[in-house]
């Protein structure tokens, strides 16, 4: 097997995607932050005291999606032509989607991974002071599309919401 991030000596290298011709590419990612009962009727209320925690969410899940380079130190730096994060409060906490999408030489499955932890992380910052108990889970990969290996979807996912 031929590990693309290792040279002939086996250290770790960026991969080299200058020849390769941009296209259209984007990728999808979620993550649920569980949160208590109190905290999700705190949340629909608008009543965590550090204020208005999915917008703060939102904003952090898109500007760490452009930060990703900065966070993984094998990841490109690529155009982030556009990216949504999506939060919506459930029962059991708030689900997160981040869908980003780039015309670039390689993919953003980093940067929407990242879009939903950071954007998870933030939802923790903002309510800890009502529940430190909250827990970020099932942060993955649900869709790609564009690239070499083309459409892909998480079979146990279906379609991107």
């Amino acid at each position: 097997m031929t590990f693309t991030h290792l040279d002939d000596a086996g250290h770790a290298r960026m991969v080299d995607v200058t020849a390769k011709t941009p296209t259209l590419r984007a990728a999808t990612a979620r993550g649920l932050v569980r949160c208590v009962p109190e905290v999700v009727s705190a949340l629909r209320d608008g009543a965590v005291p550090k204020g208005d925690v999915l917008a703060v969410a939102r904003i952090a899940g898109i500007q760490s999606a452009k930060r990703t380079p900065d966070l993984l130190p094998l990841a490109h730096v690529i155009g982030v032509h556009g990216c949504v994060v999506d939060l919506q409060i459930v029962d059991d906490g708030v689900e997160i989607e981040a869908t980003v999408r780039t015309a670039d030489r390689t993919g953003v499955e980093m940067e929407a991974l990242t879009a939903v932890s950071v954007a998870a992380l933030a939802v923790v910052d903002m309510v800890k002071g009502l529940d430190k108990a909250t827990s970020i889970e099932h942060v993955r990969l649900t869709a790609k599309e564009g690239g070499r290996s083309g459409t892909w979807v998480r079979p146990d996912e279906g379609h991107a919401r």
